[in-house]
């Protein structure tokens, strides 16, 4: 019974250790495609916590973006610099590239590789209002008096801010390439002089780690590689890793579509065309219901774009200016200069200088197009509906026209709009014949011979 025992409990270890061995030996894959936002640092975030609670060997972060918004930039750096699982950032696919942003997140990881045919660099800070936050520092060299130096006398170039930001980068990037030896010259001069590089000068000037052509390749490479985890170093096993894609969920799938300053133009005019169609019509609940949906996703995506209000404020203008061509017809001049202000307003909301989060001009200037036609048509119907005057109720039946059921001279019966009425008439009414509807006292209607044509019109 003993050696029986003995038999379970050695099987139940090697079966233990044989899950501890492949939980160790899995790889996590992440994917940052395009500017990087809020959405992106909430992916990279939990997909690290989920990397974590796996207790997977090697996560890998593959990039490809222009840059993006230095808050989530600093949360993904601050994940990865915390995380209890060596992290790799891959610069891929071909033709790939890591600027701005995407050279913090790099020189941030544990392992940086890059394909053969990527780029780094480019990492100088750019501010809200698009301008490049690096100041016009002067020249070093000897000024015209001999031997004096044009730096000593000559004041820094550049507001306060700018020389803060400039600073606060240079500082912040040295500190990430000096954490993992890299060298933090030439990511000073990323960010001073917007400096950039190839994988294979990468390489060579000690930026990166590793070149590799594909994901295989690398965790080829990156098998026995030792890297420091909370100054304690750890020897990574990847060579036969089973890797893992990790994906997003419904949420950060949603708020990565809607990030994007076309989809948030398109959804905020599609909100406030339903609203104004229901506001027209009450009653037809579907487009109220879609434009409240769509303004408050274009809310919500508001909440995480670097957007200028001076745009938007010119946006509203232009809507305002293509209401006032639908009431008062000024042969174009207001609805051209609704679309003019539309488009330069939507120019302005997004034009960050924030590399991935610009917008298109000629996708503006198409959207305006078509939306101003729309709106405008859509105005004059409504104007048109407006004046035609009531199809239900008492208004439409004063005046209607209706044709007698029977031979009468007080009370009697007509039809009207499909229906039998109680009728009353002081004159004498044949059957068929035409009458029309004078006044209503309660259900009965006073009735009186159509004398003419005028008369004799319906009401459609």
């Amino acid at each position: 019974m003993s050696k029986l025992m003995r038999i379970v409990v050695s099987i139940g270890l090697l079966g233990f250790a044989g899950l501890q061995v492949q939980a160790s030996e899995t790889v996590v894959v992440l994917e940052i495609k395009g500017g990087i936002g809020v959405a992106t640092a909430e992916y990279v975030l939990s997909g690290i916590e989920s990397a974590e609670s796996g207790a997977a060997e090697l996560i890998v972060i593959e990039l490809d973006t222009p840059g993006g918004l230095m808050g989530p930039t600093r949360d993904i750096v601050q994940a990865i610099l915390a995380s209890s699982v060596p992290v790799a950032v891959y610069v891929t696919p071909a033709g790939a590239r890591a600027d701005s942003a995407g050279t913090y997140i790099l020189l941030a990881s544990h392992i940086a590789a890059m394909n053969p045919t990527s780029h780094l660099g480019a990492a100088t800070p750019v501010s809200l209002g698009g301008d490049d936050a690096t100041p016009d520092f002067p020249d070093d060299g000897a000024s015209d008096d001999e031997g004096e130096d044009d730096t000593e006398q000559s004041p820094p170039s550049g507001t306060a801010m700018e020389r803060k930001v400039l600073n606060d980068a240079v500082a912040y990037i040295r500190s990430l390439a000096e954490r993992h030896g890299r060298n933090a010259d030439w990511a000073e001069d990323a960010v001073r002089s917007a400096a950039t590089l190839t994988a294979r000068e990468a390489l060579e000037k000690n930026v990166i780690n590793f070149v590799a052509e594909d994901r295989t390749e690398l965790l080829k490479q990156v098998d026995g590689y030792e890297v420091s985890i909370n100054s304690a170093p750890v020897v990574l096993a990847t060579k036969d890793a089973v890797v893992e894609v990790y994906e997003p969920n419904w949420r950060i799938k949603i708020l990565s579509a809607i990030a994007n300053p076309e989809i948030v133009l398109l959804l905020g005019l599609i909100g406030l065309y339903g609203l104004m169609y229901e506001g027209w019509n009450p009653g037809a609940i579907v487009p109220g219901v879609v434009g409240i949906v769509c303004l408050l996703l274009a809310a919500y995506a508001l909440q995480v774009l670097p957007v200028n209000y001076a745009g938007l404020a010119l946006i509203i203008v232009g809507l305002a200016l293509m209401t006032a061509e639908a009431f008062a017809p000024s042969f174009g001049a207001l609805g051209l200069g609704g679309i003019a202000a539309f488009v330069f307003g939507a120019i302005m909301m997004f034009d960050s200088g924030i590399p991935g989060f610009g917008i298109s001009i000629t996708f503006v200037v198409a959207l305006a197009a078509v939306f101003a036609l729309l709106f405008i048509w859509l105005m004059g119907y409504l104007l048109k509906l407006r004046k035609r005057g009531a199809v239900s109720g008492r208004d439409s039946i004063i005046g209607g026209i209706a044709a007698a059921m029977q031979d009468f001279t007080d009370d009697g019966k007509v039809w009207l709009e499909g229906e039998a009425w109680s009728a009353r008439s002081k004159v004498a009414i044949r059957k068929n014949q035409q009458v029309v509807v004078r006044a209503m006292d309660g259900l009965v209607l006073e009735v009186e011979p159509a004398a003419n044509a005028d008369d004799a019109q319906l009401r459609t």
